[in-house]
């Protein structure tokens, strides 16, 4: 039979979504449900899997881990791309890589939570309420307010359609910034420091990677509005978190919705956990009923394809 691991089902939930005992002829399934602690954890305990499903990036299936993971044949990944696996140290080992579709629609609406989240300080008013209190804070309008986007691609514009159904004017800029897509959806494509400048709401809708790595840090906070807000549901890293800290502590800027970290899960001990102006999620912007569904059964065809010969859904 063949050993596959399935990894970081953190909410233990990939049985609701795939019936694993029917498999259980072919395959000896084993859920991990736990982070690991590092690279030789993992080394350790997967040195005897040849497939191993993952969820989007919470594992880093790094070079080292495909040179020295001797029977690795495949890794099938939620979601169709994922920059968290070394790709080419996988085709040098000749593994095979699928991913599957998804929905892009939950991150758009995660991001509107946020934002409304911080508009109207719901956490806060939240905990008051839950403590006996009754209006302690005076929230902000988003009618007129200025919505800045770094990055216009599939998420980017879905939260641009929401921002202008507010009554928002919307701004973008990115390295790579289609100017059809900005003529389309009625959005002033400007330059990064113009936005900075400019939002009363930044929030990031690029790719991780070097290209976007440090893009927000404490030079650009300086520039914001003290009454902006920063969101971020796309990659930690995007931010300086350190920086960010500072901001929010020194009240630089007046928020931050946050749903990505630079290392996760997100420590326990960590700065932005304390910060009363930060709202905090921990990564779920892909994480619905919907996405799983699809992503659990279409990584089970993705396995079946690949032991039949005739693999699908192949990232290259």
């Amino acid at each position: 039979m063949l050993k596959v691991a399935i990894l970081d089902d953190y909410q233990n939930v990939s049985q609701q979504f795939v019936d694993l005992e029917k498999l259980s002829g072919k395959y000896e399934f084993k859920i991990f449900s736990e982070p690991f602690l590092d690279e030789t954890d993992v080394l350790n305990q997967l040195a005897d899997f040849e497939a191993l499903l993952i969820m989007r990036e919470r594992t880093p299936i790094t070079k080292n881990l495909i040179e020295n993971l001797k029977k690795l044949k495949f890794i099938i990944t939620s979601g169709s791309r994922n920059k968290s696996i070394d790709l080419e140290a996988a085709k040098k080992k000749k593994i095979i890589v699928c991913g599957t579709e998804s929905n892009i629609n939950p991150t758009p609406e995660l991001t509107w939570a946020l934002i409304l989240g911080l508009a109207r300080n719901i956490k806060e008013e939240i905990d008051n309420m839950y403590q006996g209190y009754w209006q302690t804070t005076i929230g902000v309008e988003l009618k007129g307010k200025i919505l800045g986007l770094i990055g216009l691609g599939r998420v980017g514009s879905q939260v641009a359609k929401i921002g202008k159904a507010f009554g928002m004017q919307v701004m973008a800029w990115s390295e790579n910034l289609n100017l059809d897509t900005c003529k389309e959806l009625n959005v002033l494509p400007c330059s990064k420091e113009d936005l900075i400048r400019s939002s009363d709401f930044l929030s990031i809708h690029v790719q991780g990677g070097s290209r976007y790595k440090n893009c927000i840090t404490l030079k650009e906070m300086d520039k914001m509005k003290k009454t902006a807000f920063i969101i971020n549901t796309s990659r930690g890293p995007i931010i300086n978190e350190d920086d960010l800290v500072i901001a929010l502590s020194t009240n630089e800027i007046a928020g931050a919705g946050l749903d990505v970290y630079e290392k996760e899960p997100l420590q326990e001990n960590n700065k932005l956990r304390f910060l009363p102006n930060a709202l905090l999620t921990p990564h779920i912007g892909y994480v619905t009923a919907e996405n799983y569904s699809i992503f659990y059964t279409q990584m089970i065809e993705s396995l079946e394809a690949c032991l039949n010969g005739k693999p699908i859904r192949i990232i290259e």
